[in-house]
């Protein structure tokens, strides 16, 4: 099976319920994309017309990958910086890959794809991301060519007595 990517997708009903359904799968499964579980969509979705917001307004884009069912399987999103010295990187975020995919090395295609178009964007020379600690998430993005270059202990309260660190990642495009 092979994943379509699509950067800029047109928002549709069928992109907003594939992306509110990969959100809370992966969510669900316990994947580090900003809930616990378990969570709802009706939860998700606030966030979700948050980031459509931010790419009405040209500040996120979004790259989304489908499967070969033509089912949302995967996306990331790209935050471009508007503090004057640093529009030389962009975030990326929500970085999902759905739970029947795992294992399948989809990870790491998603990354590459990103990393390609980040590359197509003027002026970006690093994407910079953060992840949970205590998940294992700072070995895949490092062995993805991302460069663990900060950490905050404690920072991400995921339940009461359950800090994680905050890791910050980086991946210079040059």
């Amino acid at each position: 099976m092979s994943l379509t990517f699509t950067l800029d997708p047109a928002v549709t009903r069928d992109l907003r319920d594939g992306i509110l359904d990969l959100w809370a799968d992966v969510s669900n499964a316990g994947g580090a994309v900003g809930f616990v579980p378990p969570v709802a969509r009706d939860t998700i979705r606030p966030e979700l017309v948050k980031h459509f917001v931010g790419m009405a307004e040209g500040r996120i884009r979004l790259l989304v990958a489908h499967d070969e069912a033509g089912r949302v399987a995967a996306t990331a999103f790209f935050s471009f910086n508007t503090h004057r010295l640093m529009t030389h990187w962009v975030w990326l975020y929500t970085v999902m890959v759905h739970p029947r995919h795992q294992g399948k090395g989809y990870g790491r295609v998603l990354l590459a794809a990103a990393a390609d178009a980040a590359r197509t964007f003027d002026g970006i020379e690093a994407i910079r991301l953060t992840c949970r600690g205590g998940l294992g998430l700072e070995r895949f993005y490092g062995s993805c060519g991302y460069k663990e270059v900060g950490r905050i202990p404690g920072a991400i309260r995921v339940a009461p007595g359950d800090d994680r660190d905050d890791v910050i990642m980086l991946l210079p495009l040059g």
